[in-house]
Formats: C-alpha cells, structure tokens, sequence
C-alpha cells in the first residue's frame, strides 16, 4: 500500500502539473469543454478533502487517547491536549473551506455547460 503522505505529494505534484497545463498559450486547454472537465474533476477533488481530513483526525484522537502522543517542543510543549485541539480547530476549518470549494467549482462546471469555442 501507497503511504498516505505519498499519496498527498502524489496529489500535489498533480496539482502543480495542472498549473503548468493550464498556463495560457500552452494548447493546454484548447476549448471551453476543457474548462468544464477542469472544473468539474477539480469538485470531485475537493468534495473528497474532507473526508480525508476527519479521517486524519480520528487518527490523531485514537492516538491521543492512546497515550502514545507527545509534543516535544512548541507551542504546545508537553501538551498534546493542547496540541490535538489547534489541529481539530484547523482540520475543521480546512474541511468546511474544502466543502465551500467544491460548491463554487461546481457551480462554475454548471455555468460551462452550454460553452462552446470553435468548431473543429
């Protein structure tokens, strides 16, 4: 199995390609249906971070309640209560901004339905 912290470089390094892909002039996109695909499987991308992302958390509380945590230096030094809260207060926060990005890429996709560029 594919580490999963492989597996997110895996996504970004995607991502950064994308970026690349879609510089204008490139030929990248070449028509307004590109921009829908684009958008539409870059939705599917964020309506799945939050899943992701309470399934790190529960990780980290299975773990914290293990007792097998600990914090070594920080802000949270020899906290590891502390510490599992500012992560859930951040995993929450990246989990409803992923759900608010999906709803707009969505919603551009549907506003790309009926675009079209030259005939080819």
């Amino acid at each position: 199995m594919t580490a999963p912290a492989e597996l997110a470089g895996q996504a970004a390094e995607a991502l950064r390609a994308l970026n690349h892909a879609t510089l204008p002039g490139t030929g990248g996109l070449a028509y307004p249906a590109d921009a829908y695909e684009v958008t539409g499987q870059l939705s599917v991308l964020a309506a799945r971070l939050p899943q992701a992302l309470a399934q790190l958390l529960a990780f980290l509380q299975e773990q914290a309640a293990a007792g097998v945590v600990t914090v070594v230096a920080g802000q949270h030094q020899g906290d590891p209560a502390a510490m599992l809260a500012a992560v859930t207060g951040g995993l929450d926060a990246a989990a409803a901004s992923a759900r608010r990005l999906h709803q707009a890429l969505d919603a551009a996709q549907n506003h790309l339905t009926w675009a079209a560029g030259p005939r080819q």
